[in-house]
């Protein structure tokens, strides 16, 4: 309870280090990944685990709930990501299009692409009904650990270990613009509500800001 910080209640069930965790948007539901290769949703009110996806074959690094709560998204060190049917708890898509660890996956807005970011340097975005991987980012020259759609979908941004972040047209895949500035891996990437404002945070000890 944030009102009195008291403790509401413990999620227990993974058997390894818990790295990545979502809720989805009504708050009910949240998506938790481990190291012991688990993504498990939990019924927060509830307390209780509702579905257990344990089909990947390495640690979890990412997961992520579209907004209706149809789809649960993975990534994983065994340079695989997978789609969950949310009712149904089952994989209905294992994208295996990344040569080395998937370090993070994101929906846009509609729920109807998955982009996914990698230690291979690229980053692709999928369509969730089909299960085909669209288009492939390509220009980072090293790791891409962070991935985000914009509000309105047109447009994604990418943090990478090469020091840069990217902005790329979600239509084709196409680089707008290379944000150069920081001095050492940048990490993340945050968008504001209105999709304008680009924030940037990086090993270099700082965060900037960047407007679109």
């Amino acid at each position: 309870d944030v009102e009195t910080s008291e403790e509401v209640c413990t999620l227990e069930g993974h058997t390894g280090e818990v790295i990545t965790l979502s809720f989805d948007q009504s708050g009910r539901y949240v998506a938790t990944g481990s190291f012991d290769g688990t993504v498990k949703v939990w019924d927060v009110r509830q307390s209780r685990c509702v579905r257990d996806f344990a089909e990947h074959t390495n640690e979890i690094s990412s997961v992520a709930i579209n907004f209706d709560n149809s789809l649960v998204a993975s990534g994983s060190m065994d340079m695989r990501a997978k789609l969950w049917d949310f009712a149904g708890g089952r994989c209905i898509s294992t994208l295996d299009v990344h040569q080395d660890e998937v370090l993070d996956v994101t929906f846009d807005y509609t729920g109807r692409r998955l982009a996914t970011a990698s230690s291979d340097n690229t980053a692709w975005i999928h369509d969730t009904r089909t299960g085909r991987s669209v288009e492939k980012l390509e220009g980072h020259t090293d790791e891409v650990s962070k991935i985000i759609f914009n509000p309105q979908g047109t447009c994604l941004v990418t943090a990478s270990t090469d020091n840069t972040a990217r902005i790329w047209d979600a239509s084709d895949g196409s680089c707008l613009q290379v944000l150069e500035g920081h001095n050492s891996e940048v990490f993340t990437v945050a968008l504001n509500y209105d999709g304008d404002t680009i924030l940037s945070g990086s090993k270099d000890n700082t965060c900037r800001i960047w407007k679109c």
